[in-house]
């Protein structure tokens, strides 16, 4: 069987890629990381490619706003590709500093493809927050979120990841399209306030898709919990051999085994 192949873009200051590589070659795909170098000179073609994800990290120390460098290289450098890429019906994931970017670039828009009406800015808290948080999962429209649990549990380790839009009309197109996939909440899905929405983002909004279920971006990194041990009470509540997060990645990887 043909495993997708699935390209997880790099470039200085990331430093999630070698586990968003392990979550796609155990849900079945072939990852490979690659510096946006190499594509942007032509090296290597995107397109040969069925999923491409933009991992964690700092891309270039988040320097202006985190992920806004990266963001403008996406703009300027790789529009065509990208956007070619999307026509194509191909599969996008940004976790944490990849959401950052993917809004910020306008490849996640309400709007139109590369106008941003989205951001993510500081937390309300003013710190950094690194810690695991529960989310209420909508999974009626997102390729990625196919039969998760209504909760499931990740880490963030983000200092700005306050999901802000650029007036209220976003957000009812948002609900209306069914595109918000990821809610902070308590254990029991609730949604609630500050410490369990660990940054303050309007409506809770932890993750959010594009009109067509097939590019995902959230904040929480589902990547760290992979395995079931990477769960931080797996000790006292009995040890799961996979982690909520592997489901995603499979969900990815098995779309693009049947449509790409």
């Amino acid at each position: 069987m043909v495993k997708p192949k699935i390209i997880i873009l790099r470039t200085a200051g990331t430093n999630c890629d070698k586990e968003t590589k392990f979550a796609f070659d155990l849900a079945g795909g072939k990852a490979e990381l690659v510096h946006i170098n190499e594509i942007a000179s032509s090296r290597i073609d995107l397109s040969s490619y069925q999923i491409l994800a933009i991992p964690g990290g700092f891309s270039y120390g988040d320097d202006v706003a985190a992920g806004k460098i990266l963001a403008n290289e996406l703009t300027f450098k790789l529009k065509e590709q990208i956007t070619k890429f999307i026509k194509q019906g191909k599969l996008i994931i940004g976790i944490c500093n990849g959401f950052q970017v993917l809004v910020k670039a306008g490849i996640l828009s309400v709007d139109s493809l590369f106008k941003q009406d989205i951001s993510l800015i500081n937390n309300d808290s003013g710190k950094f927050e690194d810690r695991w948080t529960y989310l209420k999962a909508q999974n009626k429209k997102c390729v990625w979120a196919r039969d998760l649990p209504e909760v499931v549990y990740f880490p963030v380790a983000h200092g700005e990841g306050k999901f802000v839009l650029d007036n209220k009309k976003v957000l009812g197109v948002l609900k209306e399209n069914g595109q918000i996939v990821f809610q902070y909440s308590n254990s029991k899905g609730t949604l609630t306030p500050y410490p369990d929405n660990p940054n303050g983002s309007l409506d809770n909004i932890a993750g959010i898709c594009d009109k067509t279920g097939r590019i995902l971006g959230l904040m929480p990194h589902p990547e760290r919990h992979i395995m079931g041990s990477q769960h931080p009470r797996w000790t006292r509540e009995g040890l799961k051999k996979y982690g909520d997060g592997l489901l995603i990645f499979k969900n990815g990887v098995e779309y693009a085994r049947k449509h790409l």
